[in-house]
Order: structure tokens, then C-alpha cells, then sequence
């Protein structure tokens, strides 16, 4: 846990308290149950945890960055249940806040996608934070996601594949196909997932890029890779099942 900073206490005890009054037990008991999370959870609905986050959010609102990144950390790192790390998540996401975010708000997210583990909560921050990121400062953003798709932990590397998932015709190709090109002989399924799902929108914008690809790699991509990765060209009759890409 990275060293505390001054949070704003009376808007994460806003957030508990209205979570607490929101929670639904039994609710609770199934998404942890699905989630296989160790974690216990309040039992919100998506769309209700994020109408109480924003209420919260406009009554307590963050005077300066500091404030901004110390609460949010302080949500994901105090959190008792798992919906405080959503709303972490939300916090991150807040219109209001955008303007606080520079490359080295990296580090951050670097720290929240590694202690988070689990998909639930590192691909949204992968996919809209990250990706923001990467978008706004190329050059070190690049750096540090080609660092993570060569390390151990298998969330970073999960986190660059899907970093530009949003991006259509603003992909950088080859730099997607270099965050992928270390996990092509994985065997961990969220590994294989993220590429397929990259390949995939990836593919809804150039398709002759994406089928190329993956035919010239099928004798390393993984079956799942393949499938997810071919899907929407599949489906629009773009490629058949009795393409090489499947038969590897």
C-alpha cells in the first residue's frame, strides 16, 4: 500500500454510508460467488453504485488534484467491499477531474492495475484510463506499456494488450502487435482472452490487417485468440471456418 495522503473523509463516508443503505445481502453473497472474489461486497447494481457515486461526487467535491488522487487511492486501498474500489473507479472517471490527468498519473494506475488482479476492475482502467493516457502522451505512455507487456504480471500485461481497445482507426498496429507478440505462447487464459478481444475490434476497422495476422501466426496463437479474434469476420462472411486460421 503506497504511503496515505489527506482523502477526503466526509465523501468516502458518503459513499459508504449510501452504500450501506443500498446494500442487498443476498445480492451481495451471488456477486462475490461470481466475481470469486475474497473480497465481500455491498450487493449494488452497476447503475445504482453509479447514480450514488455521482450524488456523492457533486456534494463533495475535490479541491485540487492532491485531494483528487488522495481520495481516490485512499477508496481503493481502505476498501472493506468491493464496490469502494468501483468507486475509486468512478472517481478516476469524473468528468470534473479529467483536467488532473498527466503521464504520471501512470504510476497510479500501474499500482491499482497490479494490486487489483482481477479483470473486473483492470480492464475498465486498461481500457479508459490507460488508453487516455496513451493517447494524450505517446511517447512515455508506449515506454512503460511495452515494459509491462514483457513483465511477470500477468494484469499489466493484460492492461497493454487491451490499452487501445477504443482506439478503431487510431491504433497503433504496430505497437499492439509488439505488446502482443510476448503473450502469443501464453497458456493464461486472460492473456489469450485480451488478445482475441484486441484482434477483434481491431478487425471491425481493418480486417484485411487482422485476418493477415492471424493467419501468418496460427501456429502460435491460441485457439481462443483465433476465435475471438476472427469473430465479427466470421459473422459478416468475411472469412469461413475453412480458412487456415482455423485449422492450426
Amino acid at each position: 500500500m503506497p504511503e496515505a495522503m489527506a482523502a477526503d473523509t466526509e465523501l468516502i463516508g458518503t459513499l459508504r454510508a449510501t452504500f450501506a443503505a443500498a446494500a442487498d445481502p443476498e445480492r451481495a453473497l451471488d456477486q462475490q460467488a461470481y466475481m470469486k472474489s475474497d473480497m465481500p461486497y455491498y450487493g449494488i447494481a452497476t447503475p445504482e453504485l453509479r447514480r450514488l457515486c455521482r450524488s456523492a461526487f457533486r456534494a463533495h467535491p475535490l479541491r485540487d488534484r492532491a485531494d483528487w488522487l488522495a481520495t481516490l487511492t485512499a477508496l481503493w486501498w481502505q476498501a472493506g467491499r468491493r464496490e469502494e474500489r468501483y468507486a475509486a473507479i468512478e472517481l478516476l472517471s469524473a468528468r470534473a477531474y479529467r483536467c488532473h490527468f498527466d503521464a504520471a498519473l501512470i504510476d497510479v494506475l500501474e499500482a491499482l492495475i497490479s494490486s487489483s488482479a482481477w479483470w473486473d476492475t483492470v480492464d475498465p482502467i486498461a481500457i479508459n484510463h490507460v488508453g487516455t493516457l496513451l493517447s494524450e502522451y505517446p511517447g512515455p505512455i508506449r515506454a512503460r506499456l511495452k515494459v509491462w507487456s514483457r513483465g511477470e504480471d500477468l494484469w499489466l500485461r493484460r492492461a497493454a494488450i487491451l490499452a487501445q481497445l477504443k482506439f478503431k482507426t487510431d491504433t497503433d498496429w504496430q505497437l499492439l502487435q509488439s505488446l502482443m507478440a510476448p503473450a502469443l505462447d501464453s497458456r493464461e487464459f486472460f492473456l489469450r482472452k485480451s488478445i482475441g478481444w484486441a484482434l477483434r475490434e481491431y478487425s471491425k476497422t481493418e480486417p484485411d490487417r487482422v485476418l493477415d495476422y492471424v493467419r501468418s501466426k496460427a501456429g502460435r496463437l491460441s485457439g481462443l485468440s483465433r476465435r475471438e479474434g476472427l469473430k465479427v469476420l466470421l459473422k459478416n462472411g468475411t472469412v469461413s471456418r475453412d480458412d487456415p486460421a482455423f485449422s492450426a
